[in-house]
């Protein structure tokens, strides 16, 4: 049998991973291998090794799809309330919507931005990308 090393140790080839409960379980800032261990040392600092289960997590590389998809998802959500909003209640102020819209769009956002950076680490776990246990690159 054909087997590849992960920063775990080994993992026979062909072992599919749960890529949704990996994804779930970056998306709620856990380690996508056991689901125990906080996945961020800081906002978006990504921890070297999970603390509870020590599967490396230094492999991963979400650079700029994290905030690709956090202004896509924000833009979306408040552009579609502003619309809603704009047809309900007409004639609202201009000084009301400069008050809520940018506070919505940097709340979302700061809320958004590190659970989809632990759910796109945890579905680089789940395919064994960028050496979590995948072809070597």
């Amino acid at each position: 049998m054909e087997t590849t090393i992960s920063a775990a140790g080994e993992m026979p080839a062909g072992t599919a991973r749960d890529r949704w409960l990996a994804l779930r379980r970056g998306f709620m800032g856990r380690c996508p291998h056991c689901g125990e261990g906080k996945l961020f040392r800081a906002y978006l600092k990504v921890n070297d090794a999970c603390p509870a289960c020590g599967e490396a997590l230094h492999h991963q590389r979400a650079d700029d799809a994290p905030p690709y998809f956090t202004i896509l998802i924000t833009a979306h959500v408040v552009g579609a309330l502003i619309l809603l909003v704009e047809d309900r209640f007409e004639g609202l102020s201009l000084w009301v919507h400069a008050m809520i819209w940018p506070a919505l769009v940097i709340g979302l956002s700061a809320a958004l931005l590190p659970r989809i950076k632990g759910a796109l680490v945890g579905w680089q776990w789940a395919l064994g990308m960028h050496g979590f246990g995948g072809p070597t690159d």
